[in-house]
């Protein structure tokens, strides 16, 4: 528990007091590798993404290799790797929700929007993202608009939520 003491962190990326709050994270936890996952989402809620200058410098102040941190950040659909989007639209793509439908949903929106799972419309105002699992299989096909939980979607009802935050 007092290693972190044998060996000083490094200083954060840049003098943004938001590092503060991460870096009150893992002093927390005593730069212990075990608070990886907390200390990324330290970062994800102080600066809203996970950017490759955030991944190395929670790699080296825990003492975790980079492609830990990175695989950690590429597994959870919470953590994304760039800037997201005023609004978003999370599509589950997972078996029960494939089966019910959720590619005809996704598509209409990509379609309409012209982005892909992962991106940001031009404007910044949409973000769409996909889930493997939301673990709502009794509501397929479902997905999540800006935090909310919607079942039994259509592409009508995924367009009609999504038009509500377009200009």
């Amino acid at each position: 528990m007092l290693s972190y003491l044998l060996k000083q962190p490094p200083a954060p990326p840049s003098g943004d007091k938001r590092w503060k709050l991460v870096g009150a994270t893992m002093r927390r936890y005593g730069y212990e590798s075990y608070a990886l996952i907390e200390t990324m989402h330290a970062v994800q809620e102080a600066f809203g993404f996970l950017d490759e200058e955030a991944l190395r410098f929670v790699a080296a102040s825990l003492r975790v290799p980079l492609s830990r941190v990175y695989g950690v950040a590429t597994f959870y659909h919470y953590f994304t790797l760039k800037p997201q989007g005023r609004h978003t639209c999370v599509l589950c793509t997972g078996t029960a929700c494939y089966i019910k439908g959720s590619s005809k949903n996704l598509a209409a929106v990509e379609d309409k929007y012209k982005i892909k799972p992962g991106d940001t419309t031009k404007d910044d105002n949409l973000s769409l993202l996909t889930a493997r699992c939301l673990g709502s299989c009794g509501l397929a096909p479902a997905g999540v608009f800006d935090g909310e939980v919607v079942a039994k979607l259509t592409p009508d009802l995924v367009m009609g939520r999504i038009a509500r935050w377009m200009p």
